[in-house]
């Protein structure tokens, strides 16, 4: 049987419930495996635009959904941050619904007394400063490669083989897929290091990873539609990317030592699930 794995909270995002690309069995399956005292919903958990098109909630999404919330009831304290694709629940910002608080965004303190900025990330699309067209051609082919995902991971499912993710490999070779990233990594970090936060904790972007820079150090937790991956908080304060096994793909890179009268200057290498 698979061991349990205790952790002081657990930060996902991007599952966009409501399409057929949503791993909610994979997600499903981590939960049953992690317990977190607080769990993050950091955006885009229904893809209400998706939706409004054609509305599909399948019973692997439901009972995704029922396990989320019987952790509400068991106790564990769950803050929903809506994204781009559920911005329409925005409107309900303050308020506390099946026992699910819903915040624009969040101020999450570490168990070792770091203070993090928490929220979806869509915000920082205005500070990304890539062609127009250049934008829509990779939205296009993004969604193309997702329906080649699925085909992939149906034949290797039929074979007995682990989920993999093709729509990664391919956007890990496109430069401008890159830009893209490494552009909204430093907005980011910016905004964190701008309100004297200690980090930064988001989605949007579907590409999991750390960066640290001058002091302040980037989270992405990935996404459940292309990576499969989650942000965790260890009962220490440590923070680490998890599969949906449960296995620690990657620990928070080491932050250097600040000089006296100034913050380092060079980043870290970025980690990437």
């Amino acid at each position: 049987m698979a061991t349990t794995l205790t952790v002081r909270t657990l930060f996902i995002s991007d599952l966009h419930l409501g399409t057929r690309d949503c791993q909610a069995e994979l997600l499903s399956r981590l939960l049953r495996r992690v317990r977190p005292e607080r769990l993050y919903l950091v955006g885009d958990v229904i893809d209400l635009i998706a939706m409004h098109r054609r509305a599909a909630l399948p019973a692997q999404q439901q009972r995704l959904v029922a396990r989320i919330l019987r952790l509400a009831r068991s106790g564990c304290e769950i803050i929903y941050i809506p994204g781009n694709h559920d911005a329409a629940l925005r409107r309900l910002c303050g308020l506390k619904v099946h026992r699910v608080s819903i915040e624009r965004r969040a101020i999450h303190e570490t168990a070792d007394g770091r203070r993090l900025l928490v929220s979806h990330g869509d915000e920082f699309d205005t500070h990304v400063r890539l062609a127009p067209w250049v934008m829509a051609l990779g939205d296009g082919m993004h969604q193309f490669v997702l329906s080649l995902n699925r085909w992939v991971n149906r034949v290797r499912s039929a074979l007995g083989m682990p989920y993999w993710s093709l729509s990664a490999a391919v956007k890990g070779r496109i430069g401008a897929a890159q830009r893209y990233v490494a552009q909204f990594e430093q907005a980011a970090l910016h905004q964190a290091g701008r309100e004297g936060l200690d980090g930064y904790v988001g989605g949007h972007i579907h590409q999991a990873g750390f960066r640290a820079r001058d002091g302040v150090l980037y989270c992405n937790d990935g996404d459940w539609v292309e990576h499969c991956t989650a942000l965790i908080e260890r009962p220490d304060g440590r923070l680490a990317l998890i599969d949906w096994q449960g296995e620690v793909i990657e620990h928070e890179p080491a932050m250097e030592a600040q000089p006296a009268g100034g913050r380092a200057q060079d980043d870290t290498d970025l980690v990437r699930a």
